[in-house]
C-alpha cells in the first residue's frame, strides 16, 4: 500500500546546547561521517519507502546542504519523490502542528498511508513490518513502542495494551507509570483518519502525544507495534557521547551493527583521501573516518572526518568532529569536539577530580564531560578541568579553566 513518510526535523535540539547552536538537530554528525537524520533516511529506502517530506523549520541551512536532491538515499529517481517543507505561516508549535501546517501536501498525496518519524533518533528499522501490522489489525493509527526501564518510564508517552496489542492507555509523561512501553515518536496512520484529526482539533499547540492519540483512542481502533531492538535519543550532551562510544566495541558488543550489508546507512560524504595511521599511532577502540591522521593515541573514541591527531597527542573516550586538530603532546578525556577546533600545544582537556556542575547550564552538564564549540583555538599548556562549556566567543585569560566554567 502506497506509504507517504513524514519526518519531523525542525526541533532545535536545546540539550545539546552548542553542538546544535548553528545547526539543527537532525544536522548533528554522528558516529564519524554520518548525520543524525541518516538513519531515518536510510529506514525509508531499505523499507522500500521513498515518497518523503522533511519538515524543517529551525536553522535549515546545514540540514539542506546535507540533503540536497537526496542522491545518497537513492531519492533522486524518477519513481521517488523528496520535499524538503518549511513553515510559511508561523513557527510549527508542536509535532502535529507541523504536519497540520503542511496538510494540503498531505492531502494531494495519492498515499494511502502516513508514516511520521523523527529525524533525531539512531536505529535501524524496517517498517514494512510495522505497516503490515497496521494493516492486519485494520488499524486507524499504530504506534511503535519500546519496553524501557521503570524507572526512566516518566520521561515517555507510556501505552498500556491488551493481548491483541491494541491500546487501551495512554498517558503522556505520567509520574506514575502503568506501563513501561514507551511511544517512540513513530505512527502510522490511515490518511483520511489523519486528517480528519487534524482538522478536528483546534490546539494552539498540536502534538500527537498531548492532543491526537488521546483524541483517536476514544473513538478508533489504536494499535502498538512493539520494537526491541536498539533505539537511541541522543538528544543529551551524555546520551550523545555514550551512544558514540558504544559504536566502537567490540564486534560481540555492538549494540548498532554499520555493517550489515543488507541494510545499509547512507550519508553524503566529501572525497577525502585515505585514512592514515603513523608509525608510533596507538589505537584502541575507535571509529576513524575518512582524511583523517593518526600519529598519536586513541583510545575509545570516535574521529569524523579530516580529523588530526599529532604524535605525543592523547584522544580518550571523546568524540571528534570534523576537521580539528589536536596538537603535540595535548591530552583529551571525555570531551566533545565540534568541527574546525585546535586543542593547543601541551592543553589538556578534561583533568583533575573536581566535578562540580556546569554553573551555567547545571542541568546539561553533570558527569564530567567537557564541550568545546565549532571554531575555537585552545591556547598552549591551556588546562580545562571538568563539565566545562567553551563556546565560540570564548576568550581565554587563564591557563587554567576551573570546573563548572563557561567561557
Amino acid at each position: 500500500m502506497k506509504t507517504l513518510a513524514l519526518i519531523l526535523a525542525g526541533g532545535r535540539g536545546s540539550r545539546l546546547d552548542l553542538l546544535s547552536e548553528k545547526r539543527v538537530k537532525p544536522a548533528v554528525p554522528f558516529a564519524g561521517k554520518y548525520r543524525i537524520i541518516d538513519f531515518t533516511l536510510s529506514n525509508c529506502g531499505n523499507s522500500g519507502i521513498y515518497d518523503i517530506a522533511i519538515l524543517t523549520q529551525y536553522l535549515p541551512l546545514s540540514l539542506n546542504e546535507h540533503i540536497g536532491v537526496g542522491k545518497p538515499w537513492d531519492l533522486d529517481r524518477r519513481d521517488t519523490r523528496l520535499s524538503l517543507l518549511q513553515p510559511y505561516k508561523e513557527w510549527y508549535s508542536g509535532t502535529a502542528d507541523a504536519v497540520l501546517q503542511n496538510i494540503e501536501y498531505v492531502k494531494r498525496s495519492n498515499a494511502e498511508l502516513v508514516l511520521i518519524l523523527s529525524g533525531d533518533h539512531v536505529y535501524k528499522m524496517d517498517y514494512r513490518k510495522m505497516i503490515a501490522h497496521h494493516l492486519s489489525n485494520q488499524a486507524d493509527l499504530t504506534i511503535a513502542v519500546q519496553p524501557v526501564p521503570t524507572e526512566e518510564a516518566s520521561r515517555y508517552g507510556i501505552l498500556s495494551v491488551d493481548k491483541s496489542t491494541k491500546i487501551t492507555k495512554f498517558a503522556e509523561k505520567p509520574k506514575h507509570p502503568e506501563s513501561n512501553l514507551a511511544s517512540m515518536g513513530i505512527y502510522v496512520f490511515s490518511k483520511a483518519i489523519l486528517l480528519e484529526a487534524l482538522q478536528t482539533l483546534e490546539e494552539d499547540d498540536l502534538d500527537f502525544g498531548k492532543h491526537v492519540i488521546p483524541h483517536l483512542l476514544k473513538t478508533h481502533k489504536v494499535y502498538a507495534h512493539v520494537f526491541e531492538d536498539y533505539w537511541k535519543d541522543v538528544g543529551t550532551y551524555d546520551s550523545y557521547l555514550e551512544a558514540n562510544i558504544e559504536l566502537t566495541g567490540t564486534v560481540d558488543k555492538i549494540p548498532l551493527d554499520m555493517y550489515d550489508r543488507k541494510w545499509r546507512i547512507h550519508t553524503r560524504s566529501e572525497e577525502m583521501p585515505s585514512v592514515k595511521i603513523g608509525s608510533k599511532a596507538m589505537i584502541h577502540q575507535a571509529l576513524i573516518s575518512n582524511g583523517s591522521i593518526v600519529a598519536g593515541e586513541v583510545e575509545r573514541s570516535v574521529l569524523s572526518p579530516g580529523v588530526i591527531i599529532h604524535p605525543g597527542a592523547k584522544v580518550i573516550n571523546s568524540v571528534i568532529l570534523n576537521d580539528s586538530e589536536v596538537m603535540p603532546g595535548a591530552t583529551v578525556e571525555n570531551a566533545i569536539i565540534d568541527k574546525n577546533v585546535t586543542i593547543g600545544f601541551n592543553a589538556k582537556v578534561g583533568y583533575g577530580d573536581d566535578y562540580t556542575f556546569n554553573k551555567a547550564k547545571p542541568e546539561l552538564l553533570q558527569s564530567g564531560i567537557n564541550v568545546i564549540a565549532k571554531g575555537v583555538n585552545i591556547p598552549e599548556g591551556t588546562v580545562i578541568e571538568r563539565n566545562c562549556r567553551i563556546t565560540s566567543a570564548a576568550v581565554f585569560k587563564h591557563n587554567i579553566v576551573k570546573s563548572g566554567s563557561t567561557l
